[in-house]
C-alpha cells in the first residue's frame, strides 16, 4: 500500500487537518506516516513518527522507511530546530528516489524578479530589496507612502506602512490583533529605528497601494489552487478577507473577517464585479504554469489579491504552503475535498511514469 509521509517540524502541528486526512487514507488505498526532519537517520533513511492506525482511528510510535511521497507542512522561524531542519529537507527534495507533492516556492523578492518578465507582470506590485535606510526615505519623498516587508514573512509579520508627513514621519504595523502607530518627529529619528530594523531581517519595499474598502478596511481576495487526482489544477474556492479599520492587514492572524466571495461581488457595480471575474480568471489560469516554469512543480498555491479602488487587481502574495480557515469558514462543505486532496494527488504522483523536475531544489527552502 502507498504511504503518504506527512512532514511537520512538531509532532502536534496541525494536528485537526492531518487527522482529516488520515482519516480518508484506507478509502483512497493509502496510509499515512507522519514525521519531522529531524528525526531523519541520515546513513539508514529510517525515521521515528507516528503511523495511523485506521481500525482504531489511532496513532502508533514506531520507526519506518522515510515515505517516497512527502507532504512538506514545515513552517520555519529563526529558531536552531529549524535551522537544524532546513537542510534535512532540501537534502530530501535533491533525492531521485523521494517525490515531494509540492516543492515550495522562494522567498518574495525571488518571486518578484522571476514574475516580472512574465505576461502577469503588470499585476505585481514593484518590489525592490532594501538594505539601508537611505533607500527607504528617498521613495518617502517622491511616493510619501510605502510598505516594508520581510523578505521571508507570512501571515503578515512584520509589515510596516510608513508615510511622510510635512515635518514628521509616521509608521504603522499590526501586532497581535492591535494597530500600533508610531510618529518619529524628524528623519534621524527615523533612521536610527531603521538601522535597528534592517539590521534584524532582510526586507523589500513596496509602494503603498490603496487597498481598502469604503469603510477604510484593508480587504484582499484568497484563493486556493490545488492539483486534482489526474494532477490538474483546479479552483477550491475563494473568500474575501477584511481587516480593522485603518489598519494595513486583513490577515485572519491579524484579526481580519471573512466573507464569500460572492457574497462581497454584489455589493459592488456588476461592470465592475464583471471585469474582477474575467481578470481573476486570467490571473488564475495563467499564475500555476509560469510558476512551474520558473521553478519546481506545486501541489498547492494559496493567492492573495488586492482589489484597487477602481477594480484593478494586484497579486500580493503567493503560497505554496497555504492555510483553509477562508475556505472552511465560508464553504464548510469543502472540507473532505480539502483532506482527500493530498491523499489523491499523492496516488497520481506514485502511478505515474512523469518524471518530477528535481533541479534548483536549493531556491525551494524559504520561511
Amino acid at each position: 500500500m502507498i504511504t503518504l509521509g506527512i512532514m511537520t517540524l512538531t509532532m502536534d502541528s496541525e494536528q485537526s487537518y492531518i487527522n482529516d486526512i488520515a482519516r480518508h487514507a484506507k478509502e483512497c488505498q493509502m496510509e499515512v506516516f507522519r514525521f519531522s526532519p529531524s528525526l531523519i537517520n541520515p546513513h539508514t533513511l529510517m525515521v521515528n513518527g507516528r503511523k495511523y492506525q485506521p481500525m482504531d482511528q489511532s496513532w502508533v510510535e514506531c520507526e519506518c522507511p522515510v515515505p517516497t511521497i512527502i507532504y512538506d507542512r514545515c513552517f520555519y522561524g529563526d529558531d536552531d530546530h529549524s535551522k537544524q531542519c532546513m537542510p534535512i529537507v532540501s537534502w530530501l527534495k535533491s533525492r531521485q528516489d523521494i517525490t515531494f507533492l509540492g516543492y515550495g516556492l522562494p522567498n518574495k523578492l525571488e518571486l518578484y524578479h522571476s514574475l516580472k518578465d512574465t505576461l502577469l507582470s503588470s499585476y505585481l506590485p514593484v518590489s525592490q530589496a532594501v538594505s539601508e535606510p537611505a533607500i527607504i526615505i528617498q521613495k518617502l519623498s517622491s511616493h510619501q507612502r510605502v510598505i516594508l516587508k520581510p523578505v521571508n514573512g507570512s501571515q503578515g509579520y512584520g509589515i510596516y506602512y510608513l508615510k511622510r508627513n510635512d515635518r514628521s514621519y509616521q509608521v504603522k504595523t499590526e501586532k497581535n490583533k492591535e494597530i500600533i502607530t508610531r510618529i518619529f518627529p524628524n528623519e534621524t529619528k527615523l533612521l536610527l529605528w531603521l538601522n535597528t530594523l534592517l539590521k534584524k531581517h532582510k526586507y523589500l519595499l513596496q509602494p503603498y497601494l490603496e487597498l481598502s474598502n469604503n469603510e477604510l478596511q484593508p480587504f484582499d481576495i484568497r484563493v486556493l489552487l490545488q492539483k486534482d487526482e489526474k494532477g490538474d489544477w483546479v479552483e477550491r474556492g475563494r473568500g474575501v478577507r477584511v481587516g480593522s479599520t485603518g489598519g494595513i492587514l486583513s490577515n485572519l492572524s491579524a484579526g481580519g473577517s471573512v466573507f464569500p466571495f460572492n457574497t462581497w461581488l454584489k455589493t459592488i457595480p456588476t461592470i465592475t464585479a464583471e471585469y474582477i471575474r474575467q481578470e481573476l480568471i486570467y490571473i488564475l489560469t495563467n499564475l500555476p504554469s509560469i510558476l512551474e516554469q520558473e521553478f519546481m512543480p506545486l501541489f498547492e498555491i494559496g493567492i492573495d489579491i488586492g482589489v484597487a479602488k477602481n477594480g484593478g487587481l494586484w497579486i500580493l502574495d503567493m503560497n505554496s504552503k497555504p492555510g483553509r480557515k477562508v475556505l472552511l469558514q465560508t464553504q464548510p462543505d469543502v472540507q473532505e475535498v480539502l483532506s482527500r486532496a493530498p491523499l489523491l494527488y499523492g496516488k497520481y504522483l506514485s502511478q505515474s511514469e512523469e518524471t518530477e523536475r528535481k533541479i534548483y531544489y536549493e531556491k525551494t527552502l524559504s520561511h
